[in-house]
């Protein structure tokens, strides 16, 4: 409801409304000392840098920024009159471990600018969840609403994706009730689906849980594996995808579809002592040459093939087999490491 849209209260009663908003630029609330099952987290600086409300997030954390509007109005001799106002920031930060079964969702509320009746509201809140979780310890006491001070909550949750191969999604849920004397309570619910547990990750033993749409990057390094990093640099530069959030690799954990990928792109292959076919996309990727394009090639790479470029297709070298057998236990640990299922998307960096 816009504040604009509040409605009138009859003569000598009053009411309240709250409207979301844009977030403004703030800085990061302090945590508090610990007061229950969780303690309050600092957010951290890449969190604030979300002020168009987009979430952000690494493979185990996100936030989302959000602002909002509290109004008070009163009716007097006919006239619907304001009679205070509050802008707020709210924080949205959950944050997980991959090899724990629970997460928490904790929330933070401030006012950066206000006047009259609006500042004497106080704010509390409820967590619930909905999903493959269930809703464990929580705490948001009330407090007031005051400039530049955090009125913060927070809540654990645990995956019910226990089961060997299970996997699930939670949605995480905060409704915060302002209250203020005469006014009517006013409600706001902020959200988080972000969250996903799994039991099915090749390797691991335990359950864990990590932000399913980020693109976290397993690491190729130009010293200690030099053709291999040349190669996907090459590969890279050439317009193929994975170097970048906007165009990450989609993991395959179907076999069918891998052996297919490494087939048709080094199947004939060269025999070339002490190397062996390198491909990128990686054979374990949906962007394999089983979903089409073309080959492509570079110099000293020891294929007779073009060197094209465009974000279809795949690149194949000859390369150093220990940097193409240290590929695959990179690629594993890394898969392993960061929960990276079927269809997840994750880049490839190549670093010094």
């Amino acid at each position: 409801m816009a504040v604009a849209d509040c409605p009138t209260p009859a003569e000598g009663s009053s009411v309240a409304c709250l409207e979301l908003t844009q977030p403004r630029a703030l800085t990061a609330p302090k945590g508090n000392s610990p007061r229950s099952a969780q303690d309050i987290v600092p957010i951290p600086d890449w969190c604030l840098d979300a002020a168009d409300g987009t979430p952000r997030a690494i493979r185990t954390e996100v936030c989302q920024l959000s602002g909002g509007t509290y109004s008070t109005w009163k009716t007097v001799n006919g006239k619907k009159t304001l009679t205070g106002e509050a802008n707020l920031n709210e924080i949205n930060y959950s944050y997980s471990d991959t090899s724990i079964e629970s997460w928490v969702h904790q929330i933070e509320v401030s006012a950066y600018k206000g006047w009259g009746d609006a500042l004497k509201a106080k704010v509390s809140g409820k967590a619930t969840s909905n999903g493959a979780c269930t809703t464990g310890n929580s705490d948001f006491p009330e407090k007031p609403i005051t400039i530049g001070s955090w009125a913060q909550g927070d809540s654990l949750f645990t995956t019910t994706a226990k089961a060997p191969g299970a996997v699930g999604n939670c949605t995480t849920t905060w409704n915060l009730t302002f209250t203020n004397g005469a006014y009517n309570p006013t409600v706001i619910t902020f959200s988080m689906d972000d969250i996903r547990c799994d039991n099915a990750t090749l390797g691991s033993t335990k359950v864990g849980c990590v932000v399913a749409w980020y693109p976290s990057a397993v690491q190729y390094s130009k010293s200690r594996n030099p053709a291999l990093a040349s190669h996907v640099e090459r590969a890279q530069a050439s317009g193929l995808p994975g170097g970048s959030f906007a165009a990450p690799l989609r993991r395959t954990t179907n076999e069918a579809i891998a052996n297919d990928n490494r087939n048709k792109a080094c199947g004939d292959a060269p025999s070339t002592p002490g190397k062996t076919c390198d491909e990128y996309p990686l054979a374990s990727t949906y962007q394999g040459l089983s979903s089409g394009g073309e080959r492509r090639t570079f110099e000293g790479c020891a294929f007779d093939l073009p060197q094209q470029t465009g974000p279809v297709g795949v690149s194949v070298c000859m390369i150093d087999e220990r940097d193409n057998n240290a590929q695959g236990g990179l690629q594993s640990q890394f898969y392993k490491r960061e929960r990276v299922l079927d269809h997840d998307p994750f880049r490839v960096e190549v670093v010094s």
